[in-house]
């Protein structure tokens, strides 16, 4: 995977982020969803590299990055900390201003990146999510029940980790299979093996429930705070025209809540799309790009 890409171990502050960099022109930045690795743009990434500089970030706690114990406050998990994380990697690569995208987690990290910092980030692409606020705010039964590991993760450690741990790649494989509508075989070989390889430390299944603790806590806390900034910077938001969210939730309206500057999209296919459907992504994100 990613033939061609430079791969590199920054380290920012105790904290060490596995990335992959390759292509030429403005420096894009992508961030991958739960529970995934920086391996789910192994198809889109190539696609952007004649027109742009891509690096693909493993969020802390997943992948190859860090994956410290989680803190009584789970603030080491926040979207704040994990958006702190890729803007010093941003800068110590040599960009101090950068398009950032983000599927699924990654895009909840790249939404609070854009709101606390937004003179370094250009452009902001968020993938089949609406705001974290929202969905924990304007949530039904229907909801709650579609996306119950929001409400599952967050439990008090050691009961999500023991439970996951006994068998990881059930679990897992039943979260990409029930959340994106697909059947296991429509996932490459070669990420679906990165993906177990890396589900099945016990540290990154207890990092993956300490930032499901933090989003129902400290990154709520931060969202309400923030329910009145509108962000600046374009925005594209794009979903899987068959997903779930877009049939649960007015994405299109939940962003134009808390952006100036808008475009919406759709790909086919469920929420997976980034990887399942990679070229039409890509030439969805490009022509976001070209238009600004």
């Amino acid at each position: 995977m990613f033939e061609g890409f430079e791969r590199r171990d920054i380290t920012v502050g105790d904290i060490r982020i596995r990335c992959v960099r390759g292509g030429q022109g403005d420096p894009v930045l992508l961030l991958h969803g739960y529970p995934q690795t920086h391996a789910e743009w192994a198809r889109l990434a190539p696609l952007l590299t004649t027109r742009r500089t891509v690096v693909c970030a493993d969020l802390r706690g997943y992948g190859d990055s860090s994956k410290p114990p989680g803190a009584a406050d789970h603030s080491n998990y926040s979207f704040r900390a994990m958006a702190a994380d890729q803007v010093a990697v941003m800068k110590e690569l040599g960009y101090e201003r950068f398009h950032v995208v983000g599927h699924d987690r990654g895009g909840r990290v790249s939404h609070r990146m854009a709101l606390d910092w937004p003179d370094q980030v250009r452009s902001l692409a968020v993938l089949d999510l609406v705001p974290t606020w929202a969905l924990y705010k304007r949530t039904n039964m229907t909801i709650a029940s579609t996306y119950w590991q929001w409400y599952f993760l967050p439990l008090p450690a050691p009961y999500p980790e023991r439970l996951i741990g006994a068998d990881p790649d059930f679990y897992f494989e039943n979260c990409l299979v029930s959340n994106g509508g697909r059947a296991l075989d429509s996932f490459d070989s070669g990420m679906l093996a990165e993906y177990r390889r890396c589900w099945n430390d016990p540290a990154m299944i207890h990092a993956s429930c300490c930032d499901y603790r933090a989003g129902r806590s400290v990154d709520l806390a931060h969202d309400e705070a923030d329910l009145h900034a509108r962000l600046e910077c374009p925005v594209l938001a794009l979903w899987g025209a068959d997903g779930l969210m877009c049939k649960l939730m007015d994405i299109e309206a939940m962003w134009r809540e808390r952006c100036a500057n808008l475009q919406v999209g759709t790909v086919p296919g469920g929420h997976w799309f980034p990887e399942l459907a990679a070229p039409q992504t890509a030439q969805a994100l490009l022509a976001f790009w070209d238009s600004q």
